[in-house]
């Protein structure tokens, strides 16, 4: 089965000719090589794609012929993707009122100090 297909398949991607673009911009690899969306794939291939901006590591289990839901996808999929990197402590973000105007020199610089500059 074509790559692209079985990506689109197994819901990776939300249309066929996104997986296709995503083939052809480099962004999916078969065992470790950068394939074209016509590459077939077998049960026991090793995949890193790159969706939304984030590598997820896919091994087929196996082939599926046409889009399936989503229950029966996940049984075609192994994903081996490692959980992210639990997040710190978040950014404080000054929060100013709407239409309260432009703020004072005074209130400039507790903007800066609550940003750390």
């Amino acid at each position: 089965m074509r790559v692209d297909a079985w990506l689109w398949a197994v819901r990776q991607y939300k249309t066929r000719s996104a997986a296709t673009a995503a083939c052809r911009a480099g962004h999916v690899r078969v065992n470790g090589e950068r394939v074209k969306a016509a590459q077939l794939v077998r049960p026991g291939d090793e995949l890193r794609v790159r969706v939304a901006g984030f590598d997820r590591h896919l091994v087929v289990r196996r082939t599926l012929v046409k889009r399936v839901s989503a229950a029966l996808a996940a049984t075609a999929v192994d994903d081996r993707t490692p959980p992210p990197p639990p997040r710190t402590e978040q950014a404080i973000v000054p929060v100013r009122d709407r239409g309260a105007g432009r703020p004072t020199k005074r209130e400039r610089r507790d903007i800066e100090r609550l940003r750390g500059r």
